[in-house]
């Protein structure tokens, strides 16, 4: 059985808890280490079905916090390095862009630089696997795609910060050989999802009709991505990427904001009883973010033909099963809305 120690950072947020649940399943001969900060986003809860699995182990440590990271490097020596750590929310970024700055890029040199010292001369077996966004690109117009050769042009704060990360996970492996790999990944949505982004949001709404801010004219449009799919193609690229290499993983599935959030009000209709429509009403037209970049589309080509990973579900089949989660775990959104998820690491993890 092949045996590798990996740190999989941010592993308590949303996307991370997909992927830390993943490996610890698929792999039961790996040692998972999950490090992750616990900051609003991050909710151990998440992982409860995992979290007394022999190859899981979970740190609280902060990328800010260097002598942890040289504790965490000395303590498990990990083979491989998955960090998808960071602050993602536009929003907050215009609010507090220097958040973002410390998080998603000092964080992430900090990181490197732990992986650069004690991985030495001795990289032939490692990687260094930096987990981005599409949002790095900018905005299109009605046409065209986003490839792994389109010139940067980050439009707000979040964006340019893990822009910035990007740049200097390249320049270690430009200029100390650090064996890297980057995604940059369409819009996720799926199981776990905090409520501040727009699915979740939306649900929880709809479940307490509250209104549906639909920012601008509605019309902006993104890629969306199941983020199960998601956690596939990122052990695929871990274990079959080419170092050096970047990989744009979308779901071949834009939707324009206002059509799918009209989706989204028919499906929760149909699965609380409700008369057709009856959701649609809540939708609230609200000032423009921002900066509001027009449309995002990632041509994922490359990692399809490559590595062949794909979608497995349609937009309409993983909104519906999202759906579904949020309405059978109540309780997990009731208790991440009111703050009660952030008490689950002093009672699971603070006596030990």
């Amino acid at each position: 059985m092949t045996t590798k120690t990996i740190i999989i950072t941010g592993g308590a947020g949303f996307i991370g808890s997909h992927v830390v649940r993943l490996f610890v399943t698929k792999y039961p001969g790996y040692k998972i280490v999950n490090l992750d900060a616990l900051t609003y986003a991050g909710n151990l809860e998440n992982l409860k079905d995992i979290e007394m699995s022999s190859n899981y182990i979970f740190e609280k440590v902060n990328l800010l916090d260097t002598e942890e990271l040289e504790r965490i490097f000395t303590q498990y020596n990990p083979d491989g390095v998955i960090h998808l750590a960071a602050e993602s929310h536009v929003d907050r970024s215009i609010l507090s862009p220097l958040d973002f700055v410390f998080t998603n890029v000092v964080g992430t040199v900090n990181l490197l630089n732990a992986a650069k010292k004690h991985w030495g001369d001795d990289k032939s077996t490692k990687l260094f696997y930096h987990v981005s966004t599409d949002e790095v690109y900018g905005a299109l117009g009605d046409t065209g795609f986003f490839t792994e050769e389109t010139p940067y042009d980050p439009h707000s704060p979040y964006s340019a910060s893990k822009a910035a990360s990007d740049h200097f996970v390249r320049a270690y492996y430009d200029t100390y050989e650090l064996p890297v790999v980057i995604t940059n990944c369409s819009n996720n949505y799926g199981p776990y999802h905090f409520p501040e982004k727009l699915i979740p949001l939306f649900i929880n709404n709809i479940i307490n009709k509250k209104p549906l801010p639909v920012y601008g004219d509605g019309l902006y449009t993104r890629d969306w991505l199941f983020v199960k799919d998601h956690a596939i193609a990122i052990d695929l690229v871990f274990h079959k990427g080419k170092v050096g290499d970047t990989y744009n993983i979308g779901g071949f599935n834009e939707w324009r904001n206002i059509d799918l959030v009209k989706l989204v009000c028919t499906q929760m209709d149909e699965k609380l009883g409700r008369e057709n429509g009856e959701s649609e009403k809540l939708i609230t037209y609200v000032k423009d973010r921002p900066g509001h970049d027009r449309r995002y589309a990632i041509d994922a080509t490359k990692i399809n033909k490559e590595l062949g990973w794909k979608p497995s579900v349609t937009f309409e089949e993983g909104l519906s099963q999202t759906i579904d989660w949020y309405l059978q775990n109540e309780e997990w959104l009731k208790g991440v809305t009111s703050g009660a998820y952030q008490h689950y690491y002093e009672g699971m993890y603070a006596q030990r």
